[in-house]
């Protein structure tokens, strides 16, 4: 280069290709990875009977009724309040864990975490372990069993993804017939658009992306400070236990040397490519896959497990003189935590409390403004209301539409003599109402009345009202 040249302010993303670990926290990645998976892919096809007209999918979301359906929970389109609920629990619970564990969320559970695990695993399986691939990386020459292994790599991971896709699409319609009409080419353009786009991304963000998207994509690293503090336990170094490091052999100066013996297992088996004994860096994922490989050279040579370990900056000094860190439960149950902790819980008991009392019956009145009152033959004044009827129900209900407020009003409904109205199972009826008051009445000659209208569940009694406003001559 020369010196015209000005320096890159861009450093070329180098390939990790973390070793091969095992131990408790490896272990306790594997069984979260089985578990979101497992759900991810199964609860499309879970079942769950609501009767011969609703769908029979545990858990659909339903575009073309505008409901979701979650197992014998049923949300309309006007009670999404539910669903802002679940993502303000779901952001409190973000805030928790950090507070308490760091990003454990990101190390554990987080999609992109558990599916670059997933792809991480298969590359393991076809190519080898960190040494092999490495190899293999490096090796500029394009031979048959490079391309072999490759394509065979790419094709596991293709087939990941499409899985991904495909699973998506199935949470938005009855899965078993989306699988048929998705095999015999007879699905919408929109599922097969939308199955390529996740298979694209998942394929790209698991398999060459993985540890960019944590670091230049997701918005969590640079937040995540305001939510530790020195109390907070988060995966580090003991620095004052393993300094100054070195390889521990029979030499002058050797007795002199910290626990840490340089081995690098802690930055190979490191899926983000950090080294842990550099201190909290914004990559750091709180994986803990550092701590079984750090556990394991310990064990290896002699000397105390924890050189890496779940710890809090407020223990450290402790730690130097010769004391035990305090107790986890001292960390996680504080005074944030606990604010956190109750903040969730009445939100979900909030949540809770709106699904029971919620009714089963519904509606909405919307007086007809276009003419706002109408004169009769007989002088008589007619308002028009759209009246709008939800029954939620799993079968037909008759309902009676009636009104108190002043005894002159009286109700018609547009269609039949009756005040009643059959509303379908499971969907919004509108019924246009005409409300009535005779010649030289008071609502007749006011300007506005007051009245309210009332429904009610033939079959159980149940009841809804709306308040509305009856407009005379006077206006």
């Amino acid at each position: 280069m020369s010196d015209s040249t000005p320096p890159s302010l861009y450093a070329a993303r180098e390939p990790i290709f973390p070793r091969r670990v095992s131990g408790k926290f490896r272990n306790l990645k594997w069984v979260i990875m089985i578990i979101t998976l497992g759900i991810y892919y199964i609860t499309p096809w879970l079942r769950w009977d609501r009767g011969p007209q609703l769908p029979d999918q545990a858990v659909l979301i339903d575009l073309a009724n505008r409901r979701f359906f979650f197992f014998w929970i049923e949300i309309w389109p006007h009670e999404f309040y539910f669903v802002a609920g679940l993502l303000i629990m779901a952001g409190l619970g973000l805030f928790l864990f950090t507070s308490a564990l760091g990003r454990v969320w990101c190390g554990y559970a987080c999609p992109q975490t558990v599916w670059t695990d997933l792809y991480i695993l298969v590359e393991r399986w076809v190519e080898g372990d960190r040494n092999a691939r490495l190899r293999l990386h490096r090796q500029e020459k394009l031979d048959f069993r490079k391309v072999r292994l490759r394509l065979t790599k790419w094709t596991i991971w293709f087939l990941i993804g499409l899985a991904t896709g495909g699973a998506w699409v199935f949470y938005f319609t009855d899965a078993p017939t989306l699988l048929v009409d998705l095999v015999t080419g007879q699905a919408h353009p929109v599922a097969y658009t939308t199955m390529l786009i996740l298979t694209a991304t998942t394929f790209f963000f698991g398999g060459f992306a993985r540890e960019q998207i944590c670091i230049y994509a997701c918005p969590w690293p640079r937040i995540q400070a305001a939510m530790m503090d020195e109390d907070t336990l988060t995966v580090g170094y003991r620095e004052w236990r393993g300094e100054p490091r070195g390889k521990h052999r029979k030499a002058e100066g050797a007795e002199n040397l910290g626990d840490c013996i340089d081995c690098m297992a802690c930055v190979n088996v490191c899926p983000m490519g950090i080294d842990i004994r550099d201190g909290q860096q914004l990559e750091c994922i709180t994986c803990a896959l550092c701590i079984d490989a750090c556990d394991d050279m310990m064990a290896k040579i002699g000397k105390p497990r924890g050189l890496i370990d779940y710890l809090a900056l407020s223990d450290e000094p402790r730690e130097r003189e010769g004391n035990t860190p305090r107790p986890v439960w001292q960390h996680v149950f504080r005074v944030r935590t606990m604010m956190y902790t109750a903040l969730w819980s009445l939100v979900g008991i909030g949540l809770v409390f709106a699904l029971f009392i919620r009714p089963d019956i519904e509606m909405t009145v919307a007086p007809v403004r276009n003419p706002t009152f109408v004169t009769l033959s007989d002088g008589s004044i007619r308002n028009t209301y759209d009246v709008r009827l939800l029954n939620k129900h799993g079968e037909d209900r008759p309902f009676r539409i009636s009104l108190i407020g002043n005894e002159y009003l009286r109700v018609q409904l547009e269609g039949t003599p009756y005040e009643t109205v059959d509303v379908p199972a499971n969907e919004t009826y509108l019924q246009r109402v005409y409300v009535i008051a005779p010649p030289d009445s008071g609502p007749a000659e006011a300007e506005r009345t007051e009245f309210r209208f009332w429904v009610e569940d033939l079959t159980n009694g149940d009841r809804a009202h709306s308040d509305t406003i009856f407009n005379g001559a006077a206006n």
